[in-house]
């Protein structure tokens, strides 16, 4: 049984894909983070205890088979008329004690919708707790349709695991 996680450190890395299909388009943003050939488990948002975020680059993004379940949070955002724009991101804010953090994802049609959004959802998520976390910390990624559909995408991934019975 192979499986795949990021124990300490997990990555946050973003990418835009085009394509003829706005599914297309998200396929592409996938396969250029080296994610495309997971399903996706989209996960609730919570990062674990003594588990950084890391949007360096140095933290690998997790590796397994074909098919493998990715346990991951992600933004996306589609756009198809030309000029329109696509934004995601993603926000974080971890404990100080080590107790683990909290994720926020968002979408939008601007840069400024998107930042808002997630330092909005932050600043309520830890209302009445906010000494006990950190400074909020984002990671955006934005695209402008030029043509044909495009997809911008940000996304944390966790750890794969394959499914039951898999070889």
């Amino acid at each position: 049984m192979l499986t795949s996680a990021v124990h300490d450190q997990i990555p946050v890395v973003r990418a835009t894909g085009r394509g003829g299909t706005t599914l297309s388009a998200f396929h592409e943003a996938l396969v250029a983070v080296d994610l495309g050939h997971y399903n996706l488990v989209r996960l609730s948002s919570v990062i674990p205890p003594r588990t950084g975020v890391d949007t360096t680059g140095k933290a690998p993004v997790p590796v397994g088979q074909w098919g493998d379940r990715l346990y991951c949070v992600y933004a996306e955002q589609r756009a198809t008329s030309v000029g329109e724009q696509a934004w995601a991101g993603i926000g974080w804010v971890q404990r100080h004690d080590g107790g683990g953090g909290l994720f926020v994802e968002h979408e939008g049609n601007s840069e400024e919708f998107v930042t808002h959004a997630i330092r909005t959802s932050l600043r309520d998520l830890v209302a009445g707790r906010e000494n006990e976390f950190t400074a909020p910390e984002w990671v955006l990624n934005g695209a402008v349709c030029t043509g044909e559909p495009v997809c911008s995408l940000v996304v944390a991934a966790y750890e794969t695991a394959p499914w039951a019975g898999a070889r």
